[in-house]
């Protein structure tokens, strides 16, 4: 066990954030930017970057390569003490958080204020074997995965003269029709049509896409519009779209859908939602529908010294009274800075002030030269929406605007690679422990 035997002893107050996603970043780096000479700011993150999410389903098609859609923790925040590992539990009375390395040692830190900013993790309903044989997609390691496994499939029907193997290693399931399920959907045809062109032996073999959902259209939350029009860019791929329905079992040779009908495969890629991480459960505090209740200074009500933001956090809507801000990438970078304006103004920097906000809009990139986009509730779709979309990504992203910017220009001539990295195993991504970073503990 680290213990934290200087802290008794501290000439400066400690401020520790959990999660290093869009909220807990934003949180430090607003940290660091107002508090940082009165008082030690501490990031505690399983890993050494912060991810950008929105652009995963592109490292699963092979259109970026993983670097791009990270940015180095220690780069971006140089006044930031990064502390590798995964939080196991918070001692409210002590003031202390206790966590395990990366080395697998625990260690302890104490606090003087708290910015719980841990995220979400993967949604599991109740299905029999989803858990087992599904595929998740929150990470790098499950979107590298996910890539290899599609090229995989491919390499195994192309050496096999068993049709009806051929046609169970063709046929690809998304179960859920959100932003994720969506872009993975509309990505998955670009990629598999590619991977067929350099096997003349499957020339003719049929590639099945199906994106299930228990929703009446895809994209629910979204303006009817966009959503008929993302509808219309799947089926023009040849995506099965199939609303209303979902995955009643998961076995080793196929899914059995809700209608009661059997499609043989091997992939089945869960994008069924997410949920807030576990760490709230464990804390004895208030919370709504699994995330942490908080006012509208992101404070948690009786404790001053604790804050919350993000997916992990109710945060008041005070745009629609008596709802919580949606778990959304805008609502979460943008709590991450009220918080670290809040945590500053605690101790005298500044004024604190209540978070709220207007949805800007969202976009929805369906590869190619699609997407779907609403800036200012203004419906876009094709290429308008394409530019809308790459603008908005490249202004949101804390880091590696160049190097994104090139890689797309460079996929608009050049064809799209397809060779099978191998360097992540089934067991390195289990469904039922994955985190927006990397698998839990």
């Amino acid at each position: 066990m680290m213990t934290d035997a200087a802290f008794a002893h501290r000439r400066r107050a400690r401020i520790i954030v959990v999660g290093a996603g869009f909220a807990g970043f934003e949180a430090a780096r607003g940290l660091s930017r107002t508090a940082g000479e009165a008082a030690e700011i501490v990031l505690i993150n399983p890993t050494n970057y912060f991810l950008y999410l929105p652009l995963l389903p592109e490292v699963a098609a092979g259109t970026l390569d993983p670097r791009r859609v990270t940015v180095s923790l220690s780069h971006a925040l140089p006044k930031v003490r990064l502390v590798l590992g995964s939080v196991e539990g918070i001692d409210l009375a002590a003031r202390a958080v206790t966590y395990v390395d990366a080395e697998d040692r625990k260690g302890t830190l104490g606090y003087d204020r708290l910015v719980i900013a841990a995220g979400s993790v993967n949604k599991l309903l109740p299905v029999p074997g989803v858990d087992e044989y599904a595929h998740g997609f929150r990470g790098i390691p499950e979107a590298v995965y996910l890539r290899d496994h599609i090229v995989r499939q491919i390499a195994l029907a192309d050496t096999t003269d068993d049709q009806a193997e051929r046609d169970q290693r063709c046929t690809f399931v998304v179960a859920g029709a959100g932003y994720t399920g969506t872009e993975v959907a509309a990505q998955g045809p670009l990629i598999t049509d590619a991977l067929l062109a350099d096997r003349p032996r499957l020339a003719g073999q049929k590639m099945r896409w199906l994106l299930l959902d228990t929703a009446e259209r895809v994209l629910p939350t979204l303006d009817q519009r966009l959503s008929e029009s993302s509808d219309r860019v799947l089926r023009r791929r040849g995506v099965e779209v199939m609303m209303g329905e979902s995955v009643k079992e998961a076995t080793p040779e196929g899914v059995l859908l809700t209608n009661g009908d059997f499609v043989p495969t091997r992939s089945l890629i869960w994008c069924v939602g997410v949920q807030p991480d576990p760490l709230v459960s464990d804390l004895g505090l208030p919370a709504e529908k699994g995330r942490l209740v908080v006012d509208e200074y992101l404070n948690v009500p009786g404790h001053p010294e604790i804050f919350a933001c993000g997916d992990i956090a109710a945060v008041p809507d005070l745009t629609r009274p008596g709802e919580a801000t949606a778990m959304t990438a805008q609502h979460a970078t943008r709590q991450g800075k009220r918080a670290a304006a809040n945590v500053a103004a605690s101790f005298g920097h500044g004024e604190r002030k209540a978070y709220k906000h207007h949805d800007l809009g969202f976009v929805v990139d369906l590869g190619g030269t699609q997407a779907a986009a609403n800036p200012l509730q203004i419906p876009l779709s094709g290429f308008p929406a394409k530019a809308v979309t790459r603008g908005y990504h490249l202004l949101s992203m804390p880091g590696n605007r160049v190097r994104t910017a090139a890689e797309w220009a460079l996929n608009t001539v050049l064809p799209r690679e397809s060779a099978e990295l191998n360097l992540v195993r089934a067991h390195a991504v289990p469904l039922d422990s994955a985190s927006p970073e990397i698998p839990r503990r």
